[in-house]
């Protein structure tokens, strides 16, 4: 399989369709924290009220009917804050690592292959941060 080189993207305004896909938003602590700031909650309250945790994992509670508590209409409720999993999409290992699992995404973001192009060392620095924030994920 040939190799990356370098990868597009450009996330385009209005768009969720990487919101709005099957799963689940794992949560650090820091995300945690970050988004109960940008609430206004404390972190004890912002996480009764929207993280579901395991002894080995944290994430968002989902809605009945969103995939998100935050996914509005017009984009991302806390996106100033938004977690690791959400702001280093698509720079996922899966993705990076693998063109087919690239091209099956772009296939559902139109924002894949589009904007400038990211150099594949940046885009596996990236990745190396989605890897980092949740090593159960990625042993």
């Amino acid at each position: 399989m040939k190799k990356f080189s370098g990868l597009r993207f450009a996330c385009r305004r209005g768009c969720t369709r990487c919101c709005d896909q099957a799963g689940y938003v794992y949560l650090t602590e820091d995300d945690v924290k970050r988004a109960a700031q940008f609430t206004g909650m404390e972190a004890a309250a912002f996480e009764k009220k929207y993280v579901y945790r395991t002894p080995h994992q944290r994430r968002l509670r989902k809605p009945r009917g969103k995939q998100c508590p935050f996914l509005e209409p017009a984009g991302c409720a806390i996106h100033p804050a938004k977690p690791t999993q959400c702001r280093t999409f698509p720079f996922w290992p899966e993705l990076v690592e693998n063109r087919a699992a690239w091209n099956k995404a772009a296939r559902l973001c139109p924002g894949i292959g589009k904007g400038p192009l990211i150099q594949i060392g940046q885009a596996m620095e990236i990745a190396e941060q989605q890897r980092r924030a949740y090593p159960e994920m990625y042993k």
